[in-house]
């Protein structure tokens, strides 16, 4: 079990982002039914977004009713919310100004519900000194209305700096078998160093390690628009995809348990601090599959680490657009 502002949370989170940002959204009571085997699976550490859907029924929505229905489950979730966007945009808004908006339509419309455990910033402003957004964000912990200060998308020397203002209780960071930047750019080490634990997002590289993408057709509109699904680079990358099928076959368990495991493996080791995975899902066997605890060995690790070697990933993580807003 990992610690995160004092709490115990699984070694495996559940992100929600799933549940509201796509079109259409998972009615509440599927989603419901979704969150409950995710808790009572053990993923206690929830992800959601100020931006997860629209700016009537996004993340905040969801769980105000949620724990309107559940309340008994409350105390039992450790809560992670990224704010701090203009309102409809993706523009990172980390001024004084700004926070203070994000932070309190997000504790407003969860109307006190539930505690904001964490709250992070979506992106960096580059705009804004790190410092001083951290800052703000202080002033909101030492008032009691949220729990502590998390990290996104996070350069290793951002993570030092805003460390020096206020502790940082994680940084979320998209890592998986698709997306082993934080290996090379020093985001893991300096996590390691600083014993602040990886929320590691997007482990199952937005679907693509679930085996289930397997032509342009199986593609919604929107994820169209991503570089690795793209022409060449989804043709290109599904050659990744079939070798971790294939170890997963060997394995006898399923590709997207095989990419979480991969992802847990390194939790705590040289380099690395604690990294717990969110992988979201829409649905009840989704989840299940997700949670399902399969270890992957040291040789299947280093069979994976060699496939990444051998079958480079083709595409940005993100379109030319939001680029400039990684790991700022």
């Amino acid at each position: 079990m990992a610690t995160l502002v004092g709490r115990s949370v699984g070694p495996t989170g559940f992100g929600l982002m799933g549940l509201t940002a796509r079109s259409p959204q998972t009615p509440y009571e599927e989603a419901f039914k979704t969150m409950r085997a995710a808790l009572a699976a053990g993923a206690n550490l929830w992800n959601g977004g100020e931006f997860y859907g629209p700016p009537q029924s996004n993340s905040l929505h969801l769980l105000n009713d949620y724990f309107t229905k559940y309340p008994e489950d409350a105390d039992k979730v450790v809560l992670s919310i990224k704010g701090g966007f203009v309102p409809g945009s993706f523009i990172p808004s980390g001024d004084k100004a700004g926070i203070k908006r994000s932070v309190e339509n997000c504790l407003k419309i969860l109307d006190g519900k539930k505690k904001i455990d964490i709250f992070e910033c979506g992106r960096v402003d580059p705009n804004v000194p790190i410092e001083e957004t951290v800052g703000h964000l202080a002033e909101f912990v030492k008032a009691g209305k949220i729990g502590g200060i998390g990290l996104s998308e996070t350069a290793a020397a951002t993570i030092r700096r805003a460390a020096s203002v206020h502790p940082i209780v994680a940084v979320e960071v998209e890592y998986s078998i698709f997306a082993t930047d934080i290996r090379h750019n020093e985001v893991a080490s300096t996590c390691a160093e600083l014993g602040i634990p990886i929320v590691a997002y997007s482990p199952l590289s937005r679907g693509l390690l679930t085996g289930k993408k397997t032509s342009p057709d199986d593609l919604t509109e929107a994820e169209k628009n991503w570089p690795r699904f793209q022409g060449e680079n989804f043709l290109k990358n599904l050659e990744l995809v079939k070798a971790i099928n294939k170890v997963a076959e060997k394995k006898g368990c399923t590709p997207a348990q095989v990419a979480i495991g991969w992802v847990k493996a390194q939790s705590g080791s040289a380099g690395f601090p604690t990294i717990i995975p969110i992988p979201g899902a829409t649905t009840v066997s989704r989840v299940e599959e997700n949670m399902k605890d399969v270890p992957v060995t040291s040789a299947e690790f280093n069979e994976i680490n060699k496939i990444i070697t051998t079958i480079p990933v083709q595409g940005g993580r993100y379109p030319k657009s939001l680029e400039h807003l990684c790991f700022g």
